[in-house]
């Protein structure tokens, strides 16, 4: 009987060892500096790259949430969890660079073929004008076709000094414009030369 309040008292050093131990491991707990450093200047990165806020916005924008979380729990010392965030601010900041990568390339690629294409569609509508005012009865209104094609014209000639200066996104959207346009006027002439074949 005479052991008991030693073994209490042995149970209670063991338990203050405990929570001494606890609270010295915290307040020895460093925040990831290295691992946040490196996952300010990959998110930095990617938001100064072109690529990366034209074609991969979204991923831009997890990468960017992932960093303001790793903030977020390293004020408030929680330090394992801001490790964890900066590695996926890392990781998105990455993919978002290599999509921008990806999505740069495709739209250079398509806005080439596109403008090269309507080299030959600019040529093609030139020459159903010149046909169209040779037959002589066309109910067409001449004046308002030339202005349309002379402005799909100088739109064709924008894609290409915006392909030239690799802005591929207007060059593409330009080109599609120019397209339209073109389109439209050949649509007017084969509809004018319809109705004038039905009046014979």
């Amino acid at each position: 009987m005479k052991l008991l309040p030693v073994k209490r008292a042995a149970k209670t050093r063991a338990v203050l060892f405990v929570i001494f131990a606890v609270f010295l491991a915290a307040a020895c707990a460093k925040p990831p500096t290295e691992e946040m450093d490196a996952a300010a200047s990959a998110v930095t990165r990617a938001e100064n790259d072109a690529g990366a806020v034209t074609y991969a916005a979204g991923t831009l924008a997890r990468a960017r949430d992932a960093l303001n979380r790793m903030r977020t729990e390293a004020e408030a010392k929680r330090y394992d969890a801001a490790k964890t965030f900066a590695a996926e601010a890392v990781s998105a900041a990455e993919k978002a660079l290599a999509d921008g990568k990806t999505g740069a390339e495709r739209t250079r690629e398509d806005a080439a073929n596109l403008v090269a294409g309507l080299k030959g569609s600019v040529s093609e509508t030139e020459n159903s004008i010149r046909q169209a005012k040779r037959a002589g009865n066309l109910q067409v209104d001449f004046n308002t076709v030339d202005q349309d094609f002379q402005t799909a014209r100088r739109t064709v000639d924008q894609a290409e000094v915006s392909l030239a200066g690799d802005d591929y996104a207007d060059a593409l959207e330009k080109g599609r414009t120019a397209r339209g346009m073109l389109g439209d006027i050949d649509a007017r002439l084969s509809s004018a030369a319809t109705a004038a074949s039905r009046k014979k």
